[in-house]
């Protein structure tokens, strides 16, 4: 008797780029921008997790399949040892759920947009699997901060090789 294991296939995203002028109404919606939206093709249909950067003062939009990605490599540490627990609960503790709307538009909660100090303009930007979201005088200042961007590229990336065809 032969039993197979049953497998889901995920399709992987294609990595998100872009940056976008948003504007968030009243209610702490957004329009999502249209062409991100085209570049989440099969996932903006199944919802985000939206939570904050452990960066920055920003928010992260995980597609579904990103987050359950990750989650599943938290799921793999040992709760008993308290830095894992404490950050796993400090790491999930403001994760929501989101879907857009009919007409496309995600609700920002509050306790998040306070946090991100988002207020009426928002840069939604498009950052390999996830996609940021950052008020626009923050973001702004992020981008005029005083860094040297080739030592940081240096750093980050002198130990790849960018000519391996087998990264492909």
């Amino acid at each position: 008797m032969l039993i197979f294991a049953q497998t889901t296939y995920q399709p992987r995203m294609t990595s998100l780029i872009g940056e976008y002028d948003c504007k968030v109404d009243i209610k702490g919606r957004f329009m999502f921008p249209v062409d991100l939206r085209k570049q989440l093709s099969g996932f903006f249909e199944k919802g985000f997790v939206i939570n904050r950067n452990l960066h920055q003062k920003c928010l992260v939009l995980y597609p579904i399949a990103e987050w359950d990605r990750l989650n599943k490599k938290l799921n793999k540490l040992n709760r008993l040892i308290k830095a894992n627990d404490v950050f796993v609960r400090r790491f999930t503790g403001g994760a929501t759920t989101v879907e857009a709307d009919a007409t496309g538009r995600l609700l920002i909660p509050k306790s998040l947009s306070d946090y991100a100090d988002i207020n009426t303009e928002i840069k939604v930007l498009g950052s390999n699997n996830v996609v940021e979201l950052w008020d626009k005088k923050l973001y702004d200042d992020f981008l005029n901060q005083d860094i040297n961007i080739e030592k940081l590229a240096e750093d980050v990336l002198g130990g790849l090789n960018f000519n391996d065809a087998g990264d492909e």
